[in-house]
């Protein structure tokens, strides 16, 4: 089975729909502690709304998101502290059945593991992804949302269904 990543940083809501459906994503496992964003259309509400729009499910693991001082040990650059801090925090109870939900849903549909990040290797959705994929054989992507990428893609298509329900 295969499982994907994504981060929003610097997406815009647009971009981020086309590069999941190009994919053929059914599912987003949000696995923010908070799904609150600065960056507009990625609060979990809002998200949860445009993901419909397109056709995609939207689920929400609070216990799979970085706790606040890891979140805090990573943000200062302190990326082995920050490994340590999220490590224990994965081998939780409540996390490890919380990674067995996440498993079951995403042997089900095509599934994204999301965050903010860009790049995977300074996310704890990297690490999740890993633990899956020992824990459960997944094979693991991690995309990445070219900019620019939803409205070429709607110019070209005369505007999908999914683009115009998302801007």
């Amino acid at each position: 089975m295969e499982l994907f990543t994504i981060g929003y940083e610097r997406a815009s809501v647009c971009d981020f729909l086309v590069t999941l459906q190009r994919v053929g994503i059914e599912q987003v496992i949000d696995i923010r502690e908070l799904p609150q964003s600065r960056r507009k259309g990625f609060s979990k509400n809002q998200l949860a709304g445009h993901l419909e729009g397109a056709g995609i499910i939207y689920r929400h693991f609070r216990q799979l998101g970085d706790p606040k001082h890891g979140r805090e040990a990573a943000k200062a650059g302190l990326f082995d502290e920050f490994k340590a801090i999220y490590n224990a925090h994965l081998d939780l109870n409540a996390s490890l059945s919380a990674l067995k939900d996440v498993a079951s849903l995403a042997f089900e549909k095509k599934s994204v593991l999301l965050c903010y990040e860009r790049d995977a290797r300074y996310c704890h959705r990297k690490i999740v992804a890993d633990r899956l994929s020992v824990l459960y054989s997944f094979r693991v992507n991690h995309l990445g949302v070219r900019e620019g990428i939803g409205e070429a893609d709607s110019s070209r298509q005369g505007r999908s269904e999914f683009a115009r329900a998302s801007i």
